[in-house]
């Protein structure tokens, strides 16, 4: 309740009075100890002057001889004019107040610090100028609150932009998290579209080779039917490697060699490679594994893309050849 105190001292009450009107009020704020000051300003102050050890109560007020007796008893000269300081002079400013810390307000507030005792006595508010220090105190508080109210508005304001602020980094930041997301979801559609195409293509270079096979095959046969060793022309015949058995003499399904393409599920492209056709599709499982790590050996499965069909645990266990995919085929593994 300090500033209270400082607000009624620098009005000019009297300190003594000031600390009464607060504990009156139970110190239950500006405005409430402002009114008993004004209600009580003609009221002597309920408190207890203590004289215990003077010898003062011995002493007859009435009797002048023995007054100056006590004064004298007491150090003071009693012979001295009756002059008594009634209130303290700024010698800067001329300003009169009641009391030390009045006066002493007045220093911390304006600086100055030349004081000096006076005679000259305040006099008591009149009931107007009661009034008007009550309206003037109501003004300044009104003015302060107001300030305060308009500090307080522009703080909200400024914590308010900072929090919209916030709020557009964050959106911000996630709708570029957004926007990336949905980019490597482009990407990855597009890999997997350029991927597939690819495998297309592959399946589709891999049935004309199969079917240029095949007509080779029947010229071949043709011609041995016909007694002729030359097949038609336009027809063209792979030379032989040394020690291999001419292909007519060999059935297809019987061919020793079986060339396998595999499309990948995990991605990447197709790979391809020939195999011995009494190799086991756990042989073709191993060499996947190798290409690449997504695979395992134990865990792998083929299907077999026209016609479509997918191979039993048990058929890993076959051949290539018993499986049927000699002299050629395309699986999917996964």
């Amino acid at each position: 309740m300090s500033g209270d105190k400082d607000q009624l001292l620098a009005m000019g009450f009297d300190p003594a009075r000031v600390d009464w009107a607060l504990k009156a009020t139970k110190n239950s704020g500006l405005q409430p100890a402002m009114d008993h000051l004004l209600a009580n300003a003609d009221s002597p102050i309920p408190e207890l002057s203590s004289s215990a050890g003077t010898g003062i109560e011995d002493v007859d007020e009435d009797d002048e001889d023995a007054v100056k007796a006590h004064i004298k008893k007491m150090g003071g000269d009693a012979d001295a004019p009756d002059l008594v300081a009634k209130s303290i002079k700024c010698s800067e400013c001329g300003k009169i107040f009641r009391s030390e810390a009045t006066a002493s307000f007045h220093a911390e507030k304006s600086g100055h610090d030349q004081f000096e005792e006076s005679t000259e006595e305040i006099k008591p508010l009149t009931e107007d100028e009661k009034k008007a220090k009550l309206a003037e105190l109501r003004e300044k508080l009104a003015l302060k609150r107001a300030a305060q109210s308009v500090e307080e508005q522009k703080a909200n304001k400024a914590n308010e932009a900072l929090r919209r602020k916030a709020g557009q980094d964050i959106g911000k930041a996630k709708e570029d998290m957004q926007l990336k997301e949905m980019q490597k979801e482009a990407d990855r559609k597009k890999r997997e579209k350029l991927e597939d195409q690819r495998a297309r293509a592959a399946i589709k270079a891999q049935i004309e080779a199969d079917k240029r096979e095949r007509a080779e095959k029947a010229a071949r046969e043709k011609a041995l039917r016909d007694g002729t060793s030359t097949p038609p022309a336009g027809v063209a015949t792979p030379p032989l490697r040394a020690g291999a058995v001419p292909a007519a003499a060999v059935k297809s399904s019987e061919n020793p060699q079986t060339r396998l393409q595999v499309r990948l599920s995990v991605g990447g492209a197709p790979i391809t490679k020939t195999f011995p056709s009494d190799n086991t599709l756990v042989d073709v499982a191993e060499w996947v594994a190798s290409e690449n790590l997504a695979y395992n050996v134990d865990t792998v499965t083929f299907a077999s893309t026209f016609p479509r069909k997918t191979f039993s645990r048990s058929e890993m266990k076959k051949t290539l050849k018993d499986n049927g995919l000699t002299p050629s085929a395309v699986l999917m593994a996964s």
